[in-house]
């Protein structure tokens, strides 16, 4: 178990993103037999979102433990693929240790957090800048993927191995990226971020998001030699 700010203990280990928390007793009574109950992404049934357990942790701190039961592993899973597992537990650690200090300066019309965490993870990775630049060369100097993917790739098809010859390159390519073009990037590409919920993210227009991303795709794409439909 991990203590933040001494008033609340977030498990160290996220292995279920599910929240098992209840309803805040004034939206539960403003509640009826006619009012359907509310969803939001990644939340099933009536569990509260993610602001809901956000709003609630102000007065309840404990209830900050349900945002890091959903959204700890993908965090984490996105700082290993930037950084190397080295330092993917204390970037997740300090992500979750700011967000809990920084709780209530959230948006709370905003029901889903993923966007908000995952800005505070790019602004700590950004303290690794070079880390993930050495990683990425030193990715694109390997013959293959190795160390994530076993070494029985060949064995997994010839697509597969086709997408195991490109890593390289497209690493190098990634090295070659300033930092604000990786991190829009990654967060659409590894993250799996809509455009408006990287905007919100990195805290800039959607419209930059656009012209960004598709400067980003044509250096992609001259470095990697590929159709432009391939990026």
């Amino acid at each position: 178990m991990r203590t933040v700010d001494g008033d609340t203990r977030l498990p160290s280990v996220a292995t279920d993103r599910r929240s098992d928390g209840t309803r805040d007793t004034d939206e539960a009574n403003d509640s009826g037999p006619d009012r359907a109950p509310a969803t939001y992404p990644g939340v099933a049934g009536d569990e509260p979102s993610d602001s809901g357990l956000i709003e609630a942790s102000l007065t309840a701190p404990e209830r900050f433990a349900g945002v890091f039961d959903r959204h700890a592993d993908e965090i984490h899973a996105y700082a290993g693929r930037r950084l190397g597992p080295e330092h993917a537990d204390d970037v997740t650690a300090e992500t979750f240790l700011v967000a809990f200090r920084k709780r209530h300066r959230y948006d709370t019309s905003r029901p889903d957090a993923r966007p908000w965490l995952y800005g505070i993870a790019g602004n700590l990775i950004s303290g690794h800048r070079r880390s993930e630049v050495r990683r990425l060369r030193a990715l694109a100097r390997a013959p293959r993927d190795a160390g994530e993917r076993g070494a029985h790739e060949e064995e997994r098809g010839a697509e597969r191995a086709s997408a195991a010859a490109l890593r390289p390159a497209l690493a190098a390519a990634l090295a070659g990226l300033s930092a604000a073009e990786r991190d829009l990037l990654l967060l659409v590409a590894w993250a799996d971020l809509s455009y408006e919920e990287a905007a919100e993210a990195l805290k800039i227009p959607i419209g930059t998001v656009r012209s960004r991303l598709h400067r980003v795709r044509a250096k992609l794409r001259r470095h990697l030699d590929l159709p432009e439909e391939n990026v």
